[in-house]
Parts: C-alpha cells; structure tokens; sequence
C-alpha cells in the first residue's frame, strides 16, 4: 500500500503521523511510504532521518494526497485540505466530528473512508486517544497555572502556596484520563485539587489512587455550581466518545468565579463544557477574558509539546496502520473490532452513532456502510 504523511498545518500543530522507526515497520512490510517536505522537523525529525529509513519525500501536500491509498495525520483535516478527499481514500486521523458538521459533510460526499483515531476502543478504553489524553491533561494543570500568573491576565496566586499562604483551588470536571493527569500534576503543584464526576465508582478509583491527596464530588448542577465559585482555575476533562461534549458549566456559574481565575478546557475538541467558551483559540493567541475569567481554549495542546507527543501517539497509531496497509481497510475493519469502532464515515454513510445523533445524519453501521459499493478501501 502507498502511505502518505503531510506536514500538518493547523497553527502551531509540531506533531507528525509517523516516525522514522514507522517508516521502517511500514517499509520492511512492503509498502511505501510518502513524506511531505519538513513534515517532521517540528517533532525533531528531519528529512534524512525519514529518507535513512526507507520514505520518500515529496514537495508539496499535493503530491502526498495524490500518490497515497491510504493518509496518516495527526489533526482533523482543515478547509484548505478538503479539495483532496476523494473515493477511495483511506484516512486515518483525530476527526472529532461532532463538533465539525462542515468536515463531516465533505467527508460524506467525497467517498473517503474515514477511521478517527479517537472513537477506535478496545475493552472498554479509547487507545489511540489515551496517550495524546496523557499529554493534554498534564500540559493542562501546568498551564492553567501560568495563567494564574499576573502578567499572564491571571490573579496572581501561586498554586501550591507557600508557609503561611493559602493554597490555590482546582475543580477538575471529569475524571478520566484527561482528568486524572491534570490532578496528577495539580496535586504535584500542592494544590487544593477537587474532582467531579458522574461515576461513584470512578470516585472510589480515584479515591484509591490519590487518597486524602483530592476531594471527589458527584457530578451534578449543585455541586458544579459551588465547586466552579469557589475556584481559582476549573479544567474540563469530558468526555462522551465520539460525541459532543455537554455544557456542564453554565454562564451563570462562570460570572461567580473570581476576577482573575481561569478556565483551561480540554474538551474543547468536542466543543467544550463551558457555555462561555465560545471560540477556539490557538497556541499563537491562547486566550481571552469574559466575565473577568481567563478562558484558555486551544484545540490542539499536545501540538505545543511535539517531541514528546509525537512519539506517544505514534506508539499506538502505528500497528493499526500496518494492519490496514497489509490486510486492506475493508478486510481489518471486518477482523479487528476495536478498529471497526474507530470508522466514522463509509461510503458516503455516517457510520458512528453519536456523530449521526449530533449532527442530524442517519446513523447506518460499519457493516452496511462496508457492503456499499463506494467503499472500495
């Protein structure tokens, strides 16, 4: 099969689809492997160390979409790449879909097969969407704390306090993995760390991972209310795989934050918990104040750290890849059920449950949607 690795393009997106030692895996199986230009240099790749391993690069995205039966990306593509699907194509990236109706009908009407690395799960886990979660969580706490910081538009506090000062408040609204790094590194920072979520028995998970270390809380209205008032930063970690996330965090409860506290959402991916994040921001320009908040909402935060989520992602995308590239797509899907879950458009059918709700499509199955003769993967 011939793979194809574009530069990503989204602002400030370092990452890339594939490392040198996946071209190897890929190239010693018998495919072959296209690289755009500079495509890794941001995770500290460069040209050679792909050449060395058996790729071959290439001048322009262009070339990369054209030569390619199957595309490894790292983000959902953007406006200026759909002019590239087409019948036949296998793409295999993070869609987040439910959140993107104007991607989900290019992909729709191109034929493009279409595998979100994000819905892909396997007994009762999402492990294409774990590590980048691992990333996203830690970078989370650790940059709502910069915020905090005066010259940053923050109140000024330090998290973990010092002797004699009182520590910083953290209400973490999901206790996933996106959840459980973030406390990770709050509690590390010796913050006041409190947890909410809609699972008693995640709360007793959680309970026996950090003990008298964090507060949990049961997810509802009341206990949403009080905890975000009383905070200095709130991090939403929801997630409903493949859905959109639901608006935990009314505007009402933001107004009563403190002037100077600050929001970081991490589901903003799947359009965010918070009703007053109302944009995406960007690494360029990572934030904006309403309501006397900070509201940090970039949809792309591993992106900022590359070398290390590069690897992270890769480490898991990589085998699922070589299946599709030795068996074919239609072939892996049939055999491989954790992938066949990943498959969120198929010959022209929304075949992902929750994005058809979302989006107002007709849900039909991966099986039916494979049987379609425009799937030819």
């Amino acid at each position: 099969m011939r793979i194809g690795v574009p530069k990503e393009i989204k602002n400030n997106e370092n990452r890339v689809a594939i490392t040198p030692a996946g071209v190897v895996a890929l190239v010693n199986a018998g495919h072959e492997v296209f690289i755009e230009n500079d495509a890794g240099t941001g995770s500290g790749f460069p040209n050679d160390s792909y050449l060395t391993a058996g790729a071959i690069i290439v001048e322009s995205a262009s070339d990369v979409w054209s030569e390619a039966e199957m595309i490894l990306k790292v983000k959902e593509p953007i406006q200026a790449e759909y002019k590239f699907f087409r019948k036949g194509l296998i793409l295999f990236t993070y869609l987040h879909l439910a959140a993107d109706p104007e991607l989900t009908k290019a992909l729709k009407d191109s034929g493009v097969l279409a595998i979100a690395y994000e819905t892909v799960a396997l007994n009762n886990t999402l492990p294409l969407l774990t590590p980048m979660s691992e990333v996203a969580g830690r970078m989370a706490a650790q940059i709502g704390a910069q915020i905090l910081e005066k010259p940053k538009g923050g109140k000024g506090i330090l998290l973990g306090g010092v002797p004699g000062v009182k520590r910083g408040k953290v209400t973490i609204i999901g206790g996933g993995v996106v959840g459980t790094n973030a406390a990770k590194i709050a509690v590390g920072l010796g913050a006041d760390v409190t947890i909410i979520d809609l699972n008693p028995d995640r709360l007793r998970q959680l309970d026996d991972i950090f003990g008298k270390q964090i507060t949990t809380l049961i997810s509802n209205p009341y206990n949403v209310a009080q905890a975000v008032a009383e905070s200095d930063l709130v991090i939403g970690a929801v997630l409903i795989p493949g859905a959109k996330a639901p608006k935990l965090v009314t505007e009402e409860m933001v107004k009563s934050m403190p002037s100077g506290s600050v929001i970081v959402d991490v589901a903003i991916d799947q359009g965010g918990i918070f009703e007053t994040v109302d944009k995406i921001t960007t690494h360029d320009n990572p934030t904006y104040l309403k309501h006397g908040v900070v509201h940090y909402a970039v949809a792309n935060m591993p992106g900022a750290v590359p070398q290390t989520s590069t690897i992270a992602l890769t480490n898991v995308t990589i085998p699922y890849a070589l299946q599709i590239a030795n068996f074919g797509a239609v072939q892996t899907i049939r055999q491989n059920s954790a992938l066949a879950k990943g498959v969120n458009v198929a010959g022209g059918e929304i075949t992902f449950e929750a994005v058809a709700r979302d989006l107002g499509y007709t849900y039909v199955n991966v099986e039916t949607a494979l049987n379609n003769e425009n799937v030819s993967a």
